[in-house]
């Protein structure tokens, strides 16, 4: 039928290929054919699913697999497909079978990671008498979003964090080092800052090099309920200077901004998560080690909008009129936890 076959295609409505949850799935399957052409009939998939895939040590290789959406449908022809089935002469010319279909509430948001992915997509056979079977593929992307208005309403107040370490050679230089960090709330999205209060004593004889925060994202692969691998990433980070033995220091309302993130919601997967912290970092001088606090934080799609439907004013606020769909940065600036 090669010959016979000039173009087969899966047309979706929506050109952006970017579809809601709960929202109509709708297209067509274009045929275009040079001759009469016989066939037993046209068949149309739609399927969604979660994979992991990586060598683990010692085990070969790891896979595992999870289906969100698995569902069929026949385009064109009648009863069954297999032997005795009625075959259906095609003119030849251009046949277009419309498609539409809601998809279901609660699918995992499409997800590219290094390890696995959750992908969507729609499949079309065209199955003739001879047994040859000709098939197309068309993704489509699933974003699940995140909003801040339904929530729980603590994710906008402010986030607290306190640790109190020991650091220097015992009976030298050994003292206490406190720190106490606030985040102004819980829940952000992409443009927004985190404003970042800190307070640290340093009660010890060795001088503290330096301070961070970093906004990192982790990202985690499971089989069978057990963690495999695990991923950590800087996506932004702010850094103070030194810290003299004996005396304090303060981070007042300083601004770490959010960049543009794909909107990721895995709710619905068991095979990857994906998490936001801030780490806040105390750097002593020298081989001290050093005093890390985590804080996780949400990172929504919409934000938290004011009883009359507007946005507030916050300083450093400039929210992207686009959100990437993928993770430039997957190879880059891993973390060392």
């Amino acid at each position: 039928m090669t010959r016979k076959l000039k173009r087969f295609l899966i047309l979706l409505d929506n050109d952006s290929l970017l579809y809601l949850p709960g929202s109509f799935l709708s297209g067509r399957v274009l045929l275009e054919l040079e001759e009469d052409t016989p066939v037993l009939g046209l068949f149309f998939y739609i399927a969604g699913e979660g994979v992991i895939r990586f060598a683990d040590r010692g085990q070969g290789k790891i896979n595992d697999k999870e289906n969100y959406i698995d569902f069929s449908m026949k385009l064109l022809g009648d009863g069954p497909s297999g032997p005795g089935a009625r075959i259906v002469v095609l003119s030849p010319g251009v046949h277009s079978f419309p498609f539409k279909l809601g998809l279901p509430l609660g699918l995992p948001s499409t997800f590219l990671g290094k390890h696995g992915w959750v992908q969507y997509f729609c499949k079309a056979s065209l199955k003739e008498p001879s047994g040859v079977v000709h098939k197309n593929q068309q993704v489509f992307i699933i974003m699940n979003p995140i909003d801040l208005n339904l929530e729980p309403a603590i994710l906008m107040k402010p986030f607290l964090c306190e640790i109190e370490d020991t650091i220097g050679i015992p009976c030298l230089s050994a003292g206490p080092v406190s720190c106490r960090i606030r985040l102004d709330r819980g829940g952000y999205v992409p443009g927004e800052c985190i404003c970042i209060y800190a307070w640290i004593e340093n009660n010890s004889k060795v001088p503290i090099k330096k301070t961070r925060a970093v906004l990192t994202e982790t990202i985690q692969y499971t089989s069978k309920s057990k963690m495999m691998e695990t991923e950590t990433r800087e996506l932004a980070s702010l850094q103070k200077g030194r810290v003299e033995a004996g005396s304090t220091y303060q981070w007042r309302n300083e601004m770490m901004c959010i960049p543009p993130l794909p909107p990721t919601n895995l709710r619905g997967c068991h095979l990857i998560r994906v998490q936001y912290d801030v780490y806040f970092i105390i750097k002593p001088k020298g081989l001290e080690k050093e005093i890390k606090l985590q804080l996780p934080i949400m990172i929504a799609t919409y934000p938290v909008r004011n009883n009359d439907g507007t946005l507030p004013r916050k300083k450093g606020t400039n929210y992207p009129t686009v959100l990437p769909m993928f993770r430039p940065w997957m190879n880059t600036n891993t973390l060392k936890k």
